[in-house]
């Protein structure tokens, strides 16, 4: 398990050949752009990388870069048992340059307070084989109900620090912090030598925070590791050059899966150099960060007014929260939209004081039913949806299934429409697992009988009309597609 604070880090690489003509500085073309988990959140994707079942539990805002995150964690293979999060997404966006760094710009401002964990993620830390606490100083590492369930665990400990977060919970196996950190954390003053200063500031903290091990990393250098005794671990690392961002994620979450495979904290620390030099050398997190969260697309909201996009979900599910209000959504295909949709809508926006639809995208449609469908665009879907009163947002997702999505939103309720009496309840759908994470539920609510999309398909496609459908197939999806016009 992974506990910290996410950011949401995007790289744009581009080619400077001239300098601004208003001012001197250097004008950067924009060739390519990738965004990814930051923080705890790029730590998280990284023990995933390595084969690891994770779980993140971290703060998510109510906005298009929380659902953003969302969408990159899961791609990861993530589970995210989000907090919520009053403010935005903080973003970090490096400019580079033929590899170098030109400027960082970070936007965001300063988040508030992370909200109540649920029952699941205090079950979560209780039952973790390993913990890392990745702190970025924003907060959740600071949750007292979060550090009590920490102190209580019997799971190995690891700590990455930041100097603007708290101090670690008491017993923690392995404190991880690199060496201006630990300078500053431990006060320590200057003089002697590097190795002395390190020393002195990795023994203070260990005392401090009744650490078992204290472990500062060097950069190129290797790592010093305190533990017991007075006389520390010099672990050396191999020579490495190249973009060391995520080098101090990936060393901390290379010695939490050494420690959960029963490890000793020294055998830890040097698995953690090498990988992290490693890492380094191959490219740093322009080459380690795994292809399907490279392959992610940045959402493309189209048109159809204020109601539909991530941005729109956002805000309406913040303002809910906000008036104490009980969120509601509900997820499908909604080609060729019928009374049967419509019935389930409603039903389903009676349960609360807001739905959100979680509408499947064009490619995720084709996926699950084949490459004939949809026979609607998602455009028009999502306007035809957003149209109706009893629906106050649409969000389209691109996966097979709305769990990116779900975990994102952290609806109070998701409605399912159709007789489930053959194979089961609620209980039984794939999404009650998700709902529990945030103490959410899962409801069925009753399905018109004699409705459906591809049973309309079918009877088009055959000639035969129905309910005032054309004969024609190509008449039936004209028809279509001017309704969705004129809802616009």
């Amino acid at each position: 398990m992974v506990l910290g604070d996410t950011l949401l880090d995007r790289d744009v690489e581009g080619l400077v050949n001239r300098l601004c003509p208003d001012s001197p500085v250097p004008v950067l073309d924009e060739t390519v752009s990738v965004d990814r988990p930051g923080g705890a959140g790029l730590a998280a994707v990284f023990a995933a990388a390595q084969g690891a079942d994770v779980a993140l539990v971290t703060a998510v805002a109510d906005d298009a870069g929380g659902a953003r995150l969302g969408t990159l964690l899961a791609a990861a293979g993530v589970r995210l048992y989000a907090l919520p999060l009053a403010g935005a997404t903080p973003e970090k966006i490096r400019l580079r340059a033929r590899g170098r760094v030109l400027l960082r710009h970070d936007r965001g401002g300063t988040s508030g307070a992370p909200g109540q964990p649920s029952d699941a993620v205090l079950r979560l830390i209780a039952d973790a084989s390993a913990v890392l606490v990745s702190d970025y100083g924003r907060g959740v590492a600071a949750h007292p109900a979060l550090r009590a369930a920490l102190t209580a665990t019997r799971a190995p400990v690891v700590w990455d620090p930041h100097p603007r977060g708290p101090g670690a919970v008491p017993g923690v196996h392995l404190a991880t912090p690199n060496e201006p950190e630990a300078r500053d954390l431990a006060k320590t003053p200057p003089g002697g030598s590097r190795l002395a200063v390190a020393s002195r500031s990795a023994h203070a903290l260990r005392r401090r925070w009744q650490a078992r091990a204290v472990a500062v990393t060097l950069g190129g250098d290797g790592a010093l590791l305190s533990h017991a005794g007075s006389t520390p671990l010099v672990v050396p690392a191999p020579p490495a050059e190249g973009d060391t961002c995520g080098a101090g994620d990936r060393f901390a979450s290379t010695a939490t899966l050494a420690l959960a495979r029963g490890a000793l904290v020294s055998e830890a620390v040097q698995e953690a150099v090498a990988e992290a030099s490693a890492y380094v050398a191959g490219g740093g997190v322009a080459t380690a960060l795994p292809a399907p969260v490279r392959a992610v697309a940045p959402a493309v909201v189209t048109g159809g007014g204020d109601r539909i996009g991530a941005a729109a979900a956002g805000e309406v599910v913040a303002r809910v929260r906000a008036a104490g209000g009980t969120v509601v959504a509900t997820g499908g295909c909604f080609d060729l939209l019928h009374a049967g949709h419509v019935a389930t809508l409603q039903a389903a926006r009676q349960l609360g004081d807001c739905l959100v639809v979680c509408l499947n995208s064009d490619a995720s449609v084709a996926g699950l039913k084949g490459p004939e469908r949809p026979v609607v665009p998602q455009g028009d879907r999502g306007r035809l949806l957003a149209a109706l009163g009893c629906v106050d947002a649409v969000l389209i997702f691109d996966e097979a299934t709305p769990e990116a999505a779900l975990s994102w939103l952290r609806p109070d309720i998701w409605v399912k429409g159709g007789d489930y009496a053959s194979g089961g309840g609620p209980e039984t759908l794939p999404e009650t697992d998700i709902l529990a994470r945030w103490g959410g539920h899962t409801v069925v609510v009753p399905y018109l009988d004699g409705r459906s999309t591809t049973d309309m398909i079918a009877a088009a496609r055959a000639g035969r009309g129905s309910g005032g459908w054309p004969v024609d197939p190509a008449e039936a999806v004209a028809q279509v597609r001017s309704t969705a016009k004129g809802a616009r």
